[in-house]
């Protein structure tokens, strides 16, 4: 992402998580937990955890994506290169 755009998360909440190398679902954007820097109140990731999905479980522990991995914030997902 661009360092420069400012993007709020309202207008992010909601969207579905895709990581688009291994063509997955990890989640929906408010189904999240935030790591935000206290002094600049910037976002360093995005913490999914374990959840029950259509019945099916997702091992393995909670998966943490960086704000840097976004590739492409779209108007229905959230893209992330890992």
């Amino acid at each position: 992402m661009d360092g420069g755009n400012s993007v709020r998360y309202k207008d992010m909440s909601g969207k579905e998580i895709v990581n688009v190398n291994k063509g997955a679902r990890l989640g929906i954007l408010g189904q999240t937990d935030l790591e935000i820097d206290e002094v600049t109140g910037q976002i360093h990731s995005f913490i999914l955890p374990n959840y029950k999905w259509f019945g099916l479980v997702k091992d393995g522990a909670e998966a943490r994506i960086r704000w840097s991995s976004i590739s492409k914030i779209g108007e229905d997902m959230i893209m992330i290169n890992d």
